[in-house]
């Protein structure tokens, strides 16, 4: 009966209020993810900011405040194994790295909100917040920017899925579309695709493309013999 010796109704109610806090900034964080549909929404915040408050909270009762800020490290990295599972790839492109972020974020709100810093895990909720939305109208404008490549190296590939017995017909086919089209290559990669096919990316020579340009090309090489799927990424060096 050790649970018995355990009862604090004090501290029981310090309990409620960071758990409460928590559900609630976690909440107002997930609000916004949920209403642009992301992949991690308004239970998926809570319940990250309520379980890190959880352990936090706990950590505090039992071990003191040198014990919260230890359990605070391990929460910071599990929340790391969580957001990694809601990154995706689709099409050679990366997406859910904000929602990742918005978690790992939602985590140490919960984690404040755990260790009774109340107004501090507040003010944490209004930044992060404002960084998914204040923040997203200047996004849009530098993303539709001409790039600046003084500033920053892109490399653009396209990428195509072929039979293993195809390769070399595909891969003089491919060479020769991107070249009528007016892009030539730096660097052409062959890579193992599961057991029957290969994945052929050819590095572009070129560091700023059009976008609906580059698409309608993706659509005609995909379409052409022994072309299992065609794609294109953009991706940049710092």
């Amino acid at each position: 009966m050790e649970f018995i010796h355990n009862i604090n109704f004090g501290s029981l109610a310090d309990t409620a209020i960071s758990l409460f806090a928590a559900f609630l900034l976690g909440g107002l964080i997930g609000l916004e993810r949920q209403y642009r549909q992301r992949t991690a929404g308004l239970r998926t915040n809570i319940l990250v900011a309520l379980g890190a408050a959880i352990f936090v909270d706990a950590a505090n009762r039992l071990t003191g405040h040198d014990g919260a800020v230890h359990v605070m490290a391990y929460v910071v990295s599990g929340i790391g194994f969580l957001g990694a599972g809601v990154i995706m790839r689709e099409e050679g492109s990366v997406r859910g790295i904000n929602t990742a972020a918005t978690l790992w974020a939602s985590g140490a709100v919960g984690a404040c909100a755990g260790a009774d810093l109340i107004l501090e895990a507040s003010l944490a909720t209004a930044f992060i917040i404002a960084a998914n939305t204040l923040l997203r109208p200047i996004v849009g404008l530098i993303n539709g920017q001409p790039l600046d490549t003084d500033s920053v190296e892109v490399t653009n590939s396209v990428y195509i899925i072929t039979p293993k017995h195809a390769q070399k017909l595909v891969l003089r086919q491919f060479i020769k579309t991107l070249e009528d089209a007016g892009y030539q290559t730096q660097d052409i990669e062959v890579h193992q695709f599961g057991d029957d096919d290969v994945e052929i990316q050819a590095v572009l020579t070129t560091s700023a493309v059009d976008g609906s340009k580059m698409d309608q090309l993706i659509e005609k090489i995909a379409n052409q013999d022994f072309v299992n799927q065609a794609f294109w990424s953009p991706s940049t060096t710092d």
